[in-house]
């Protein structure tokens, strides 16, 4: 997955000319990209900057962690077949690339002056900003993480709901909810209601999973997943928004269709709607028509409602998914577009993207889905020319999810 192909190459090509270019005379200081969000995105953002503008360009990123835990793969460590230690990545190697890590958060950005506040009392000014941040959960009426999990951002949310998992009896009930779309990764409850099936069904004899979903019906892979589904014996609810949650009694009342019905569970996991990171919408960023996600240029993703802003990852609003491979791609683009305008130049004319991903479906077997999204200059949009996905569900394909993860991981974080 990341061999060198012809379009890799003539990138290279192009961002080594950048590099030569930024060395010119008539560039006074270093030019400094900030990038905000230590992701797929964010990670994979500052590194190709430093590996393409090398010494000619100075790249801080900033984030509050001093390690990313990854949600890909993490439904394995709600089921127990995975560590979260195995998906817990360091910025230590990162910035063996000349990046400067600042472990912090943005409290304000000033998009007239480019300067960032921190949290810390600290000031960044910056030449281009690269917003990365990922996503925030909507609130629900009654919610509480601390006793219904979402585990929709990995960490001691999913260990939270594993120990719920691990502790439910033979004839239990697990019930979870999947948010109105468009939602991080769209194939990941479906993937997750099936790992947490096969558990049940190998550890827990005689539970239920109902899976309540705001959606008319499932929004991706629908053949594969409708058959495990049938396989495993999930009862599968769509049009199911979720108004209230009582998180002591580990209830949930969703409407369906106007008529408000309330389930409950031995362990409840509900996944809230989603918006674009918390800095986004403080920023007056998030201008698209929900007003929840941030409208970009696709060919440098610079924000269309402020100059010199970028964003990426799972708070834009262009039509690719929101997923881990993805965001890993955009930030490639989004990082030459950069260096490109840095240099007094333009961003490359006709980037190509691609969304892969790998979904597991019981411990042996998974699917796969890939899409290639094209820019079309007449819309000025990324458009779908290619979809591709498993025929069947397999236990090779379970051993190329590893292979293609970790190959992501790498490319990110390494």
């Amino acid at each position: 997955m990341i061999n060198l192909n012809r379009r890799q190459f003539l990138l290279g090509s192009l961002a080594a000319s950048i590099s030569l270019a930024l060395t010119k005379p008539a560039v006074a200081a270093t030019p400094r990209v900030v990038v905000v969000g230590g992701g797929f995105a964010g990670a994979t953002a500052a590194k190709y900057l430093k590996l393409w503008g090398a010494n000619n360009v100075e790249v801080i990123l900033v984030e509050p962690n001093a390690s990313y835990i990854s949600p890909i793969l993490s439904n394995l460590v709600v089921t127990g077949q995975m560590s979260l230690s195995s998906l817990t990545f360091s910025y230590t190697q990162l910035l063996s690339y000349g990046i400067t890590h600042e472990q912090d958060s943005v409290k304000t950005i000033d998009k007239t002056g480019k300067i960032l506040y921190l949290e810390s009392g600290k000031q960044l000014t910056y030449d281009r900003l690269i917003l990365a941040p990922g996503m925030e959960l909507e609130a629900i009426t009654g919610l509480d993480n601390n006793l219904v999990p979402h585990a929709w951002k990995a960490g001691p949310q999913t260990t939270l709901l594993q120990e719920q998992l691990s502790a439910m009896n033979a004839g239990d009930t697990f019930v979870m909810t999947i948010p109105k779309a468009p939602y991080r990764c769209p194939p990941g409850p479906y993937e997750r209601a099936c790992v947490v099936a096969d558990y049940l069904a190998r550890n827990k004899p005689g539970s239920k999973v109902i899976v309540l979903d705001a959606n008319a019906n499932i929004i991706v892979e629908e053949t594969t997943f409708s058959a495990q589904f049938a396989n495993y014996g999930i009862t599968y609810v769509p049009n199911s928004t979720v108004t209230s949650v009582d998180s002591t009694a580990k209830s949930v009342t969703v409407d369906q269709n106007g008529t408000p019905k309330t389930y409950m569970a031995k362990v409840l996991n509900v996944i809230p709607n989603q918006t674009a990171g918390q800095i986004i919408l403080d920023s007056g960023l998030a201008n698209d028509s929900s007003g929840k996600w941030a409208m970009v240029n696709p060919l440098s993703y610079e924000s269309t409602a402020a100059a010199n802003i970028h964003v990426i990852g799972d708070s834009q609003a262009t039509s690719q998914p929101k997923a881990g491979h993805i965001a890993n791609s955009e930030a490639k683009v989004c990082a030459l577009a950069v260096l490109q305008l840095l240099a007094g130049g333009q961003p490359y004319s006709q980037p190509v993207t691609n969304s892969a991903c790998y979904s597991p479906l019981s411990s042996t077997t998974a699917t796969w889905l890939s899409g290639v999204y094209r820019y079309n200059a007449t819309t000025q949009t990324m458009d779908l020319q290619v979809v591709k996905s498993a025929p069947t569900p397999s236990t090779q394909y379970f051993s190329e999810m590893r292979d293609w993860a970790g190959n992501l991981f790498a490319d990110t974080f390494k």
